[in-house]
């Protein structure tokens, strides 16, 4: 978990319930370009080569996603499972008011869609925070294909894994009350992603603006500029835009520990994430 989290939506048109809404918002698209079985394996994480035995007539379709574009309804039958092969993709859920909450972030070699499993209709959506692609793979052949392709399967398992320790990890972030300590352990989060990912733990590129942070962390969007600033202040990070250098990460896991703040700090409650999925 993870870690979005940027961009705008078309309104949701809503009915009843927000789990029966349909957005206007941009589809998938679906083009020419296919991975075998090996490639997509090597993709969630497996070894160069290793599932080279396993490679068979399976060819997976990869799909383009516009910034902004919704990949996956809340809601939506679910039909597909999707691994995101470049790009990211916040998830939300939305209230029977329209409001959305940012539940988590999608990144390189997610998972997307995994939650179709449980039952018939997904339970968030997602949207993409920049132009994306992903490997799209059917639900109703996933249970073969794994039963068929050991290697595959732990690959995808241990991907699977990983996601829901990232997700139960916001338990600890939201147990701060201090929104300095709450931005700073989602900027741990997030720096460790990004080195699993084999990216730089201190040169950051926030795909997702402060408001889905804010949303993301239950705090308000005049609290995140403050904390940031505060924290520039202190020679502890370089902001520039969406650009962040982590300066001084050992003065940040300082913060982090910290669990009380001053009263006007103090996250609304009415913000708190339900936990699910998702980078």
């Amino acid at each position: 978990m993870a870690t979005t989290l940027m961009t705008s939506t078309a309104p949701p048109l809503l009915t009843a319930h927000a789990s029966w809404f349909v957005r206007s918002s941009p589809q998938p698209q679906a083009d020419a370009v296919q991975i075998d079985l090996r490639s997509l394996t090597e993709l969630l994480g497996g070894a160069p080569g290793s599932a080279a035995g396993e490679t068979g007539g399976e060819r997976f379709s990869v799909r383009r996603v516009a910034r902004g574009a919704t990949l996956v309804h809340e809601g939506a039958r679910a039909s597909m499972l999707y691994v995101v092969q470049a790009g990211s993709f916040k998830c939300v859920q939305t209230a029977e008011d329209g409001y959305e909450h940012v539940l988590g972030f999608a990144w390189r070699r997610d998972v997307i869609g995994y939650d179709g499993l449980s039952g018939e209709n997904y339970a968030f959506a997602a949207v993409a925070l920049e132009d994306s692609t992903v490997v799209a793979l059917p639900l109703a052949s996933l249970a073969v294909l794994r039963q068929r392709a050991p290697l595959f399967d732990a690959a995808l398992q241990a991907i699977v894994a990983r996601q829901l320790t990232h997700a139960g990890e916001i338990a600890r972030v939201m147990s701060a009350v201090a929104a300095n300590a709450r931005l700073a352990r989602f900027l741990i989060q997030l720096s460790a992603s990004m080195a699993e990912r084999g990216q730089s733990s201190r040169h950051l590129l926030l795909r997702m603006n402060r408001r889905d942070i804010a949303n993301h962390l239950g705090l308000a969007h005049e609290t995140i500029s403050r904390s940031l600033r505060m924290m520039t202040d202190a020679g502890w990070l370089r902001v520039d835009i969406r650009e962040l250098e982590i300066l001084d990460p050992a003065a940040l896991r300082r913060c982090a520990r910290n669990t009380r703040g001053p009263a006007e700090a103090t996250p609304l409650a009415s913000r708190q994430p339900v936990l699910a999925f998702a980078a």
